[in-house]
């Protein structure tokens, strides 16, 4: 390590640890909201946030349910460096006369809410109010998945990402990127237009992947570039391993973007932002793999399986602000619950904890606490009952988002069993053996708002009590 490096790594803990001795004062905790692609994450933020300043739908919020919390509003971020998260732009998308989803998340953004709590407790009479800050860092989905790559050579990545494009599932999303790469030669030397051209149908194929349903589709920045666009840290793409390795040809030039890809852009994220949260929801959206079907299932699973190694679970003591965080609770929460009747919620996340068992196991043993939840941020839909060829089914119904008509779906029955749908995933079935599960895209509700209430939710509530209710 160079002196450079050790002077960065000291004054990052001298400074760390000063933030623990404000926060004796001032708690704040640090709540990272992470997931894939349309799994939520704008919404989820917007709500919680509508959702603590107004607090008449918070009734699991035990804090809030007691009266305890005496007010709250918003601050200026305290990371200077970070943008702010767009809440009041996201909010009036979804409470208009016409409400739209807002868009997606496309970088790192965040928002500071502070809350006025009184105390608990028999001296709660003599202690007056006391401020806890809510710190909310947003940030893409896609980049999480650069995380286990700190893990991967180049070689390595390569014949994962290769022997992954090849898989029956993604063979005709490929099939013009690995045509492109067979009229490569990996031993040539380095030409610029070249490698852009590789990179350009390489990330063509991931766009294409994800678009098909399928998770694991890394790098990630390959995706949502931001000013990394057209930089030589994102033109490379997987190549086969020559036999003999020469300096300056595509395969080392790759080799070594790949490297500075991890150093330059991977790390100082896992740095500066991830590697400091203490509390983490992983939003997931499990309805729209399983209507996409097995394949996809099992690629969300071994995504996320990847994803969740990148975590430090565990319990923070007094030495965390110069040791390092770690993430002491971890809620996952299987989103568009809404689009369920109720009585399949518990299905739904008995599926979701058993996909997410191996990463939630290992957590646990770690010391951090777990949970799984079926929730809707914004609720978009009513539940009602239709007859159908003389049988009643449970159905939601909504205002349909390419069409403005409302509607009512019916689902399907979700196995009591989550094996049913997770054993056909692992062994790569190709579709459901017992029939499709449907989606439909709904649009936002038009709201009514009463005073003092908060945008209509399922279990936000309860999601925010797991998450930081212990620290009001």
């Amino acid at each position: 390590m160079g002196i450079g490096s050790i002077t960065d790594s000291l004054s990052r803990a001298i400074e760390d640890a000063a933030d623990g001795v404000g926060e004796m004062f001032e708690p704040v905790v640090r709540l990272g909201v992470t997931g894939l692609s349309r799994a939520g994450k704008t919404v989820f933020i917007t709500s919680l946030v509508a959702n603590l300043l107004d607090r008449g739908r918070m009734p699991q919020l035990l804090a809030a349910a007691e009266g305890r919390i005496a007010t709250a509003f918003l601050q200026p971020q305290p990371d200077d460096t970070i943008p702010r998260f767009d809440y009041e732009t996201h909010l009036a998308a979804l409470t208009g006369s016409q409400p739209h989803w807002p868009h997606s998340t496309r970088s790192i953004s965040q928002l500071r809410i502070s809350l006025k709590v009184r105390p608990k407790g028999l001296l709660s009479g003599m202690r007056g109010l006391r401020t806890v800050h809510l710190d909310i860092v947003d940030y893409p989905g896609e980049w999480l998945l650069d995380l286990p790559l700190l893990q991967q050579s180049y070689a390595e990545w390569s014949e994962q990402t290769l022997a992954q494009a090849r898989t029956p599932a993604r063979a005709a999303l490929s099939a013009s990127w690995l045509a492109e790469l067979e009229q490569s030669d990996p031993t040539a030397p380095l030409e610029e237009e070249k490698a852009q051209t590789l990179a350009r149908s390489f990330t063509v194929y991931l766009g294409n992947a994800r678009e098909a349903g399928f998770s694991a589709c890394a790098p990630g920045r390959f995706l949502l570039p931001g000013d990394l666009e057209g930089s030589p840290a994102l033109t490379f793409a997987p190549l086969e391993p020559p036999l003999k390795r020469k300096s300056k040809t595509f395969y080392a030039e790759f080799e070594r973007r790949f490297e500075a890809y991890k150093r330059k852009v991977v790390k100082p994220f896992f740095r500066n932002h991830f590697a400091r949260i203490d509390r983490q929801i992983v939003l997931v959206d499990a309805l729209g793999a399983i209507h996409a079907g097995p394949q996809a299932v099992e690629d969300l699973r071994g995504a996320m399986s990847d994803i969740l190694t990148s975590f430090r679970p565990g319990k923070n003591t007094w030495l965390s602000g110069i040791l390092g965080k770690r993430v002491e609770k971890i809620l996952f929460a299987a989103t568009k619950a809404d689009h369920l009747h109720h009585s399949q919620h518990p299905q739904l996340r008995a599926f979701l904890r058993e996909m997410l068992r191996e990463a939630k196991d290992r957590a646990d043993f770690k010391g951090a606490k777990t949970e799984a939840m079926a929730i809707a941020s914004l609720r978009a839909t009513v539940e009602t009952t239709v007859k159908h060829n003389g049988e009643t089914l449970d159905c939601v119904q909504g205002v349909l988002l390419d069409t403005g008509k409302t509607a009512a779906m019916y689902a399907g029955d979700l196995p009591d069993d989550p094996a049913h749908l997770l054993s056909p995933a692992k062994r790569g079935e190709a579709a459901w053996l017992d029939g499709d599960f449907a989606v439909m895209r709904f649009a936002p509700p038009v709201l009514s708002r009463k005073e003092g209430a908060g945008l209509p939710h399922i279990r936000l509530d309860k999601a925010a009590e797991f998450l930081f209710g212990d620290r009001l």
